[in-house]
């Protein structure tokens, strides 16, 4: 993994499914990675280990995977694209989440903007719901029984 890490050419993503602390999905477990592989990045691998610099961690994860995953008008700050913006304290960032306690929200993100909308303020959730499903080229979906040609 450290070597993947290192790798300029390798973007860092998440498979996991989105989960909350409230909602329909509140009670159900996730794995740990869904809440804390990028704040994990940012504390261990960036900040404590300096296993690559905090701007090619932030490349990593933002430019460069949604260039791997063909997503367009995402992961840079550009006029025309999406607002997608996370505004972190590089000094206290890590995950608290555990195969134990997976549900936990990270320490030291303080502000998340998602298409433009204050999704999280002063560390607080707010009732935004900005998001929405993006999905990358190799998406495809059918009513079953789905027959791939």
């Amino acid at each position: 993994m450290q070597a993947a890490l290192k790798s300029p050419f390798v973007s860092i993503c998440t498979d996991n499914g989105a989960r909350a602390t409230d909602g329909p999905l509140a009670g159900s477990k996730s794995h740990p990675r869904g809440w804390g592989t990028y704040p994990r990045i940012l504390g261990r691998y960036v900040r404590d280990q300096h296993l690559l610099t905090l701007e090619m961690a932030i490349h990593k994860m933002t430019g460069l995977a949604a260039g791997n995953l063909s997503l367009t008008n995402r992961g840079l700050i550009r006029e025309g694209y999406f607002a997608d913006v996370t505004i972190f304290d590089p000094k206290t960032v890590i995950d608290r989440a555990t195969f134990e306690e997976p549900n936990q929200y990270p320490v030291g993100i303080n502000f998340v903007i998602v298409n433009g909308q204050i999704e999280v303020d002063n560390g607080e959730r707010t009732p935004a719901l900005a998001g929405r499903v993006l999905r990358g080229p190799g998406y495809t979906w059918c009513v079953p029984p789905c027959v791939v040609k």
